[in-house]
């Protein structure tokens, strides 16, 4: 079998990949330039109930498995079922690309960032290639943690460990642009950082010190690498212990869920890294904060456990019900793109929209490899049809912009 170009056990080729990441964030952040943050009052917030981070008590010791076996059968249970759904797909990547926009979308929103994703994709959509393009902030910020996701995917599917340098690289790239530019890109914090609500004024979290966090990142990552635990429960410890040690001044909460998803892969859970929880933590964030309080505070890591568990179960059956609708359009459609485009090009074009399903002709062109002219009949004819709407004309040198309505419905939902 052909070994991908950074793949292998060699170190040459590790070091490869590590240098691809972080060329890949050094152009980032020298492409989106950021704005200053107003440093906060901590002596402002309400402490009176701040719980500190459990020092000396990672990992944790026996979990209670009484209370863990009903929902590991069902976490197992449905994740598994999720798996050969991926497996049964001739290209994952293809159909369950924008499930990685709307993942971006919802785990942003929960640090405060709020965008659609429609507006993430025409953002994405102009910026393509160099472009020049406009975006609010937070839709830049959105967009940048797709890139996170897809970059970070793509490493270790390359041969990259997950490791500090794999880590630091996808926070350098999350925070290349906007309100977390100047907060220290792909560096570990120096000062104190906390968890609350700024509009409430409360702190509810402590993080660990400065002064210990790189011996607790080690220990950390060992525990990926060796700990004998059950996969799911190490799934479950390891973001729990990552969101505690809280190593970033900013976008720890979207780097912790992203390492759920790459965890998932490493250890086998599912075979394809398509797998996005961030909709169940939103839609459970009170619970989600609160438990993982009361690791800290009363050691509780079996009730966390058991949570995450929930989240596990309930996102793949979701995730599956999504695919699966993504899955039926791709099948319904089929006819009538080869129907109106009447073209031998209409698999390629079918392809290329649902993995984009917001493009410009000339990006329609690039990924098809289709004629120029056959790619601008083509997207005429579905729109005539009523396939393809037109968000923006063509206007001198700015070629129009074009959606696929059906499958946005799949996606916003």
């Amino acid at each position: 079998m052909q070994r991908n170009r950074c793949y292998g056990s060699e170190i040459f080729h590790k070091r490869l990949c590590v240098a691809k990441f972080a060329e890949f964030a050094t152009q980032l952040v020298k492409r989106f330039k950021g704005t200053a943050s107003v440093a906060r009052n901590i002596d402002a917030y309400d402490h009176s109930d701040v719980v500190d981070y459990h020092y000396g008590r990672f990992p944790p010791g026996d979990l209670d498995l009484g209370r863990l076996i009903a929902p590991l059968t069902r976490a197992q249970d449905a994740i598994s079922r999720y798996d050969q759904m991926l497996l049964s797909l001739p290209n994952s990547e293809l159909l369950l690309a924008p499930l990685r926009h709307s993942e971006a979308v919802i785990s942003s929103r929960m640090e405060g960032t709020i965008s659609t994703v429609d507006e993430v994709m025409i953002y994405e959509a102009e910026a393509d290639e160099g472009d020049h393009a406009e975006g609010r902030n937070d839709a830049v910020e959105v967009f940048l943690y797709k890139r996170v996701l897809q970059r970070a995917q793509q490493a270790v599917a390359e041969g990259e460990p997950i490791n500090e340098g794999l880590i630091k690289n996808a926070h350098r790239i999350l925070l290349s642009f906007g309100r977390g530019a100047s907060k220290s890109p792909g560096q570990y914090k120096i000062e104190q950082n906390y968890v609350g609500d700024d509009r409430r004024k409360i702190i509810y979290f402590k993080p660990v010190s400065p002064l210990q966090l790189q011996s607790s990142m080690q220990a950390l990552l060992e525990f990926i690498e060796t700990s004998p635990m059950l996969h799911l429960f190490k799934v479950g410890i390891a973001h729990v212990e990552f969101e505690a040690l809280h190593p970033f001044n900013d976008g720890n909460g979207r780097i912790g869920r992203l390492l759920i998803t790459l965890l998932l892969w490493k250890y086998g859970l599912i075979h394809k890294p398509h797998f996005y929880v961030s909709a169940f933590f939103e839609t459970h964030k009170e619970a989600y904060i609160e438990l993982m309080r009361a690791v800290s505070r009363d050691d509780d890591w079996t009730g966390w456990t058991a949570f995450f568990l929930q989240a596990i179960a309930e996102q793949a059956e979701n995730n599956l019900q999504t695919a699966q609708r993504i899955m039926a359009l791709y099948d319904e459609m089929k006819a009538p793109f080869r129907d109106i485009s009447g073209s031998k090009w209409h698999l390629a074009a079918q392809d290329s929209i649902f993995e984009n399903p917001v493009f410009k002709n000339s990006q329609l062109i690039k990924r098809s490899g289709m004629p120029k002219h056959v790619a601008i009949r083509i997207t005429r004819l579905l729109l005539e049809d009523g396939l393809l709407k037109e968000l923006r004309p063509a206007s001198g040198r700015r070629g129009a912009l074009f959606m696929f309505e059906p499958l946005m419905e799949i996606v916003r939902a």
